[in-house]
């Protein structure tokens, strides 16, 4: 299976979003990554459901939207609402995981699991097949333009195997640090949804850094 790149909108300009979604659009990037931050469970607070809504609008590719949030239960239908096609949340942000997987398979979303860089990929062994998409944080989550945790390939490689045992057909999102210089390694270790902030949006050519990623075998 190819991979998918999924450019996250964290690293692009505020003051021209419009522009930088129509470049998105106009990529071989199928997914664009939204990263919403409460200020409660990271340390940072970056925007809710109105910029959501409005880059939706825009946006021609699947509206991955990562809820880096507490209490995300409370959320899950509005970001749906929204425009969101992927809804991703953090196993370390509720008591009732298995619960909160099938409020957003509800919305009709695909459901994502987030894991942070401490939690092993072992916590989420039984809702594995409940879920689309797995996304192990490589990064510790709150800020764009953070150095790559090299563990992370060790915990794909794990994940993939659990996959693989379980005839699980997840996939395997990894956000944090990725670029050029360790997409390939990525790749190898079982991964196959790359998301790429900074070393798309502060590139020189961000089309030519995706079809460059794309690439990659």
């Amino acid at each position: 299976m190819s991979h998918i790149i999924a450019p996250s909108i964290l690293a692009a300009d505020f003051l021209h979003l419009d522009r930088d979604i129509e470049m998105i659009n106009n990529s071989n990037a199928e997914w664009l990554h939204v990263d919403v931050m409460d200020g409660s469970f990271v340390p940072n607070i970056s925007f809710g459901q109105a910029i959501v809504k409005a880059i939706a609008s825009k946006c021609k590719k699947t509206v991955d939207v990562h809820l880096m949030i507490d209490r995300p239960e409370l959320y899950v239908s509005e970001f749906k609402e929204a425009g969101a096609d992927v809804i991703t949340v953090h196993a370390e942000a509720t008591n009732h995981l298995h619960r909160l997987i099938y409020q957003i398979k509800d919305t009709g979303a695909k459901a994502g699991v987030a894991l942070n860089p401490h939690t092993p990929v072992s916590s989420i062994e039984n809702v594995l097949e409940d879920l689309d998409l797995v996304c192990l944080m490589s990064v510790n989550p709150g800020y764009g333009g953070q150095k790559f945790i090299y563990q992370t390939l060790a915990k794909i490689k794990e994940l993939k195997k659990m996959l693989i045992d379980r005839n699980g057909d997840a996939q395997i999102e990894i956000d944090g640090g990725v670029g050029l210089q360790n997409a390939e390694k990525i790749l190898e270790a079982g991964a196959n949804v790359l998301v790429a902030g900074s070393s798309v949006f502060k590139s020189e050519d961000p089309l030519l850094t995706i079809d460059r990623l794309m690439a990659l075998k």
